[in-house]
């Protein structure tokens, strides 16, 4: 798939479709900055989540940058700037 951006609701739809939603949490409120943890999202299911991001757009994400993303918006700046061609800014 070439898609040139990866948004949020990306993001939710992937997670939702690999490890659905812990009860109690709302993806759909203000969850940019709110740990993954917090989300009811833990390692397992990241690199679930990471290795779907990457089927489904054909990328290879760095194992310990995706560890290292800790939020949602940090995950999807990850997956932004692996998407971006080879020398253009993200």
């Amino acid at each position: 798939m070439a898609a040139t951006e990866f948004t949020l609701d990306d993001l939710k739809r992937i997670l939702l479709q690999g490890a659905g939603a812990a009860e109690g949490v709302d993806l759909d409120g203000d969850i940019l900055d709110t740990d993954f943890e917090e989300l009811g999202y833990e390692s397992l299911a990241l690199l679930e989540t990471g290795g779907r991001i990457e089927r489904e757009y054909g990328i290879r994400l760095d194992e310990d940058q995706l560890v290292e993303a800790d939020t949602p918006q940090a995950l999807i700046a990850l997956v932004n700037a692996t998407l971006a061609p080879a020398g253009q800014a993200a």
